[in-house]
């Protein structure tokens, strides 16, 4: 099958395209237009011409349109689920919980609209004050450069695009080289419900052409960027005076008290390690069990991730399939025999086959081995032991991320105890870290990124106030 690029309502097919596969085996299964620098230009102008039409709709006009993209992307779950498995091997159970949470960001980012407002600023509090009355209203940034990464290609852009559109903004969006497809079949629904053209554009291509074009766009008046560290960095230090939002990644950790419930736990460590192979900013990377229960937690792990079921991504039994490429599960399977080499020990899983990772877990893993410091994004997780929770909460801490953490314990003073003492955007008592609810306030800290996602969050973000003073 062969997309074309929509830009200003049009769409357009260049004179060089991509071939998009399937991760689980290689084969193709569609062609795509290699977008570059000029049409990122044409994409931002038409996009200022729809920012200066959506602008002046009102919150009720935006929650409107949300709402019809949502009607049309039920109405094509299939289609939309289907693609998103085959464009990240992810298994289609997972691929269509993706497209069901995207429904929930769209019906966010309506309420969102909807309650878009300002604030009474109570002026007189101040002498120079007396016989003014104050008040601010928001109003959108203009157009919004989206920037998102391959793990999960509709939900993610949907928490960009939703708050765009909530916030009266149009959006010129560069995803995934390796996952355009489920953003240009978004783009035939955004225009099927009625958005003026332009306002959602989408240019694929390569990082360093098209994605560098965009943050430096002098049309552009926000960039919102989901992916690696090195890359977040390299946005802020070429945006200029664009505000710019970084969701940077994380190193997913739990802490496993001595009371905690087991039969609870464990099994959302299996599907906060293990969902979508752990290709998750937020997936289960670290558990530190205290040493009472070490044991007990480790055989219970090992027998649930044994039983994990690896497999196609087409076919419904499927829990595992593969990572997103062969050089990502090659990295990951390095990691590990590093860390083995170190003196981890591995207890079961870790073995790839092309890009497949069995589901593995390590025991003590040296803290300083790059399995424990880094983002690992494959299916095995560490499990070390600890004495003291203080200890605990020092080690979760030992990283450059701060994301989201969890905790299991039944002892209220605990666990905020560690609520308080953790650095993280997030912290989850009894459950793991890779709980995330759409309409929450989601990012992190250190290098985990800057500014917060959400729908009501990030209209925030992509809106400002303007002040209105009156003097009576």
């Amino acid at each position: 099958m062969t997309y074309l690029l929509p830009i200003g309502g049009e769409w357009l097919q260049t004179e060089t395209t991509d071939t998009i596969r399937l991760p689980y085996d290689d084969s193709p299964i569609a062609e795509v237009p290699q977008g570059n620098p000029a049409l990122v230009d044409r994409a931002v102008s038409a996009a200022r011409a729809a920012a200066a039409i959506l602008e002046n709709w009102t919150n009720y006009q935006r929650a409107e349109l949300l709402d019809r993209i949502a009607a049309l992307l039920r109405r094509d779950r299939t289609g939309f689920a289907n693609a998103v498995s085959s464009e990240t091997g992810k298994p289609i159970t997972e691929a269509r919980a993706e497209v069901d949470r995207g429904l929930q960001t769209l019906l966010a980012s309506s309420i969102a609209a909807r309650e878009l407002h300002g604030e009474v600023v109570p002026i007189d509090a101040a002498p120079t004050g007396a016989g003014r009355l104050a008040m601010t209203i928001r109003q959108p940034l203009g157009v919004i450069g989206i920037i998102t990464p391959f793990n999960f290609p509709l939900n993610l852009t949907l928490h960009k695009l939703g708050p765009a559109l909530a916030g009266g903004n149009a959006v010129v969006h560069k995803p995934s080289e390796q996952t355009p497809l489920s953003a240009l079949m978004l783009a035939r629904i955004v225009q099927e419900a009625g958005a003026p053209a332009g306002a959602y554009n989408v240019v694929t291509g390569p990082g360093e052409t098209v994605g560098s074009a965009l943050v430096e766009s002098p049309g552009v008046d926000m960039i919102t960027f989901t992916g690696s560290v090195p890359v977040g960095r390299a946005i802020r230090a070429r945006a200029g005076l664009k505000k710019v939002t970084l969701e940077l990644g994380g190193n997913g950790a739990v802490i496993i008290e001595p009371d905690a419930d087991l039969d609870a736990a464990v099994p959302r460590v299996v599907q906060g390690g293990y969902g979508y192979s752990g290709q998750s900013c937020i997936s289960v990377q670290r558990v530190y069990v205290h040493e009472s229960i070490a044991a007990n937690f480790r055989d219970r792990l090992v027998a649930a991730v044994e039983k994990l079921n690896v497999g196609h991504p087409a076919e419904e039994t499927s829990q595992i399939a593969s990572l997103i490429t062969v050089q990502a599960a090659e990295r990951v399977e390095q990691w590990t025999r590093q860390a083995a080499q170190a003196g981890a020990k591995i207890l079961t899983g870790g073995d790839r086959t092309r890009a497949t990772i069995r589901p593995g877990i390590l025991t003590e893993v040296p803290e300083d081995s790059r399995f424990m410091r880094e983002e690992l994004f494959g299916p095995l997780v560490a499990v070390n032991a600890y004495r003291d929770l203080d200890r605990a909460i020092e080690l979760v801490n030992g990283t450059s991320y701060g994301l989201q953490a969890g905790i299991y314990t039944q002892h209220l003073q605990r666990a905020f105890q560690a609520a308080q003492k953790i650095r993280a955007g997030g912290v989850l008592i009894n459950d793991v870290p890779t709980f995330r609810a759409d309409l929450m306030p989601y990012g992190g800290t250190k290098e985990s990124g800057l500014g917060r996602e959400g729908p009501r969050y990030a209209v925030q973000e992509m809106t400002e106030p303007k002040l209105i003073c009156w003097h009576a």
